[in-house]
């Protein structure tokens, strides 16, 4: 066969075409089989595995349509290549492929400073969706969005959400955004009342909720945390002294920490938050798994603000992002969007319609989801000697400093090495004192070994703090 794969006998229940579509998904999973690797003839794989060659041509005509594979008139069909796209802004990861170097000499320049999903048909079912919205666009081409146009977008938010403890809600309770950031600053701006508002945030939170809130003039209050994050007797403490009137808080996998907050202190959270009349807001943008907890609007429908958003499950280029509001307070969000930018454009709500539903849409994100795990395994089995905090489901980590580190030293050290990190300060207030820890996003952007590569250099760094260089 053509191929350097050579896959295992199929065995289990169910039909073979999946059991062969599985196993190049392994294979490329585990990187067996790369990018531009070609896969064998038809009739040879089905001879190596002892099936029909119309079970093969099956599988392999599926995982070409979701973008898998790509097939070559004359040539075969090999693994498709992720998309090369020009690099939009310094967030984006940058892959430059040496060619003429070994593993350990390729000269990639790793971003870890936002995550970056794995390439798993997501793109092609994107394009193919465009495709279809630009042939026959739902809303037409000539009209300003309507809240009755965007509907069928809202309803694809609500099924998409389906799995997440949201208690009851439909889909007028929805206001969709130009991303989760967007929806953040919405919601600020639809709550906030007064000539110098303020809102609470975790003692180390999302810097999102710092600008969104100096967007609005608000003053941002920290509140110290503990393992279970926020303390309840240190937000009762913070809402009576600043009068403040949101909390913004990441309950499931909090950011930077991956910390998660237990129902029985989202409870005691909640009781504050009624006696001291606090709006809160959930940002579960990161949470790629099953939800371990009710959430705040399940607990407090009357005054829990809920976020998600694609860009971390199928992609962050869209910039879709979904806001539920508490039952009967949808209106006054909607006036805001509307007010700021009339709404989505007609061809991202008919896109998001279409895709939110899309029956090939679960495999891809759990195919993003195990890629993600790939790349967060290699790393903990790289600096699991550190004090690491990691998730399987999470594309980041965080790591605690050793002694005779700083984090902005040690920040500037990888940038030196290759490698873009976020140093703790930048979840922390302006005067708040930081953990000298950083965080390391999963970039499944950049092949797996300069991935591993990067994350080799880091442990280097690690080993030989600044007061022993030189020694």
């Amino acid at each position: 066969m053509d191929t350097i794969w050579q896959p295992d006998l199929l065995d289990g229940p169910g039909p073979k075409y999946k059991a062969v579509m599985q196993a190049i998904r392994t294979a490329i999973m585990s990187h067996a089989l790369g990018p531009g690797d070609k896969l064998p003839p038809v009739r040879d794989l089905a001879w190596k595995l002892g099936i029909t060659p119309g079970t093969v041509a099956r599988a392999y005509t599926l995982l070409t349509d979701d973008g898998t594979l790509v097939a070559e008139v004359g040539r075969g069909t090999f693994v498709a290549k992720p998309d090369l796209a020009e690099p939009l802004s310094g967030d984006v990861p940058l892959e430059v492929d040496s060619a003429t170097h070994n593993a350990e000499q390729q000269g990639w320049q790793v971003n870890l400073f936002s995550p970056h999903l794995p390439s798993v048909g997501q793109a092609t079912l994107i394009r193919q969706l465009l495709g279809e919205v630009a042939a026959d666009p739902p809303s037409g081409m000539m009209h300003y969005p309507t809240r009755s146009g965007g509907r069928p977008a809202r309803e694809a938010a609500v099924q998409w959400l389906a799995n997440a403890p949201l208690g009851s809600f439909g889909a007028d309770d929805i206001v969709l955004a130009n991303g989760g950031q967007n929806a953040i600053l919405m919601i600020f701006q639809t709550l906030l009342t007064g000539r110098r508002p303020a809102i609470l945030v975790e003692d180390l939170a999302y810097p999102g909720f710092r600008r969104a809130a100096e967007l609005l003039r608000a003053d941002v209050i920290p509140v110290a945390m503990d393992a279970h994050g926020v303390i309840p007797e240190a937000l009762e403490a913070a809402a009576k002294a600043h009068d403040a009137q949101i909390f913004c808080t990441s309950p499931e996998v909090h950011n930077p920490t991956l910390a998660f907050t237990p129902q029985e202190r989202r409870t005691a959270l909640v009781d504050v938050a009624r006696r001291c009349d606090l709006s809160i807001l959930e940002d579960d943008c990161y949470r790629l798994g099953q939800a371990q907890a009710a959430s705040y609007r399940m607990l407090a429908p009357e005054r829990s603000w809920y976020i998600s958003s694609i860009s971390k499950s199928i992609t962050p280029a869209l910039r879709i992002g979904i806001a539920v509001a508490p039952p009967g307070q949808a209106a006054s969000l909607r006036r805001t969007a509307e007010y700021s930018f009339f709404g989505l454009a007609t061809p991202i709500t008919d896109l998001t319609a279409s895709l939110l539903v899309h029956p090939r849409l679960p495999q891809v994100m759990e195919d993003a989801r195990v890629g993600i795990g790939t790349y967060v395994q290699r790393a903990v089995n790289i600096l699991g000697g550190h004090d690491l905090a990691w998730r399987a489901d999470v594309p980041f980590l965080w790591l605690h400093l050793p002694e005779g580190w700083r984090a902005g030293a040690f920040v500037q050290a990888a940038e030196r090495e290759g490698v873009r990190i976020r140093a703790a300060e930048e979840y922390a207030c302006r005067d708040a004192r930081a953990p000298h820890a950083v965080r390391m996003a999963i970039n499944a952007g950049v092949r797996l070994v300069a991935f591993e590569a990067a994350i080799e250099r880091l442990r280097g760094l690690l080993g030989n703090p600044p007061d022993q260089i030189g020694v």
